[in-house]
């Protein structure tokens, strides 16, 4: 599977629109929904650094938020850092995997619809 999965990403890069296999994308329980899919045929995937992926178990990254939608609110529930820059405050989101948990996408749409 993994040599399918660099294939993929390969093809990817070269313009391709190769999608991953239906039974490549369920795995424990990670099923394709209109909340949750992994995209591991991406270049970047996976984007964040995960403690799972070093101590060798399986990693799985929600990828319907690939660009957080709460990037620009000052209160997200994920756990953003932030940095003086030029003399602005910017936010860096480069540790927060909140928006790529699959039991998150409720609290993500209440958040960006202003219900919390």
């Amino acid at each position: 599977m993994e040599e399918n999965i660099e294939l993929l990403k390969e093809e990817n890069m070269n313009g391709s629109s190769v999608t991953v296999a239906d039974e490549q994308k369920v795995s424990n329980g990670y099923a394709a929904s209109e909340r949750y899919f992994e995209n591991v045929a991406c270049p970047y995937y996976p984007c964040h650094k995960r403690d799972e992926a070093a101590q060798g178990k399986e990693v799985h990254l929600n990828c319907l938020f690939c660009y957080c939608p709460m990037y620009h609110l000052e209160g997200c529930p994920g756990n953003p850092q932030f940095k003086e820059k030029n003399g602005r405050r910017v936010k860096v989101c480069t540790n927060c995997t909140f928006p790529h948990e699959k039991d998150n996408y409720d609290i993500i749409m209440k958040k960006i619809r202003g219900e919390l």
